[in-house]
């Protein structure tokens, strides 16, 4: 009797620890989702950088670009830019906020789940801006 309850208790606490180590590996995992996809678009943010300044550039000389592209519409080119100007500034914020409030090292699957969801919708912001860089810059190439 004594055999089959220390056999019992040795089962358990081995069953645990596997338990343990299978929540931990899908937390590691989901850690490690979140900080590749955040590897993945973080090198955009130079060239988002470059962008925003490039943007003020082509605002401040928006009447001399008018003078030889004469069918352009100033008030909704510059609308455009402007919004665009600020699409890439939220981007790029919410890449810093994230970065900052991010907790790798968090063992919730929950917390880790949600900061995957997070970052793979950021991941679509930035494809959603970049579309906007090249279609919207296109035009003073």
């Amino acid at each position: 009797m004594k055999n089959l309850i220390l056999a019992s208790a040795a089962f358990s606490i081995i069953f645990a620890s596997c338990q343990n180590k299978q929540v931990e590996n899908k937390d590691q995992k989901l850690s490690e989702q979140a900080i590749a996809i955040h590897d993945e678009i973080m090198p955009q943010i130079p060239h988002f950088d470059k962008t925003t300044l490039l943007i003020d550039s082509i605002l401040i000389n928006l009447p001399a670009i008018k003078s030889s592209k004469t069918d352009l519409d100033t008030t909704n080119t510059r609308a455009d830019l402007n919004n665009l100007k600020d699409s890439i500034e939220n981007a790029t914020d919410n890449m810093m906020t994230w970065m900052k409030d991010y907790d790798a090292m968090n063992e919730d699957e929950d917390y880790q789940q949600k900061e995957v969801n997070k970052i793979s919708e950021m991941k679509k912001q930035f494809e959603r801006v970049s579309v906007n860089i090249k279609t919207s810059l296109s035009k003073f190439n």
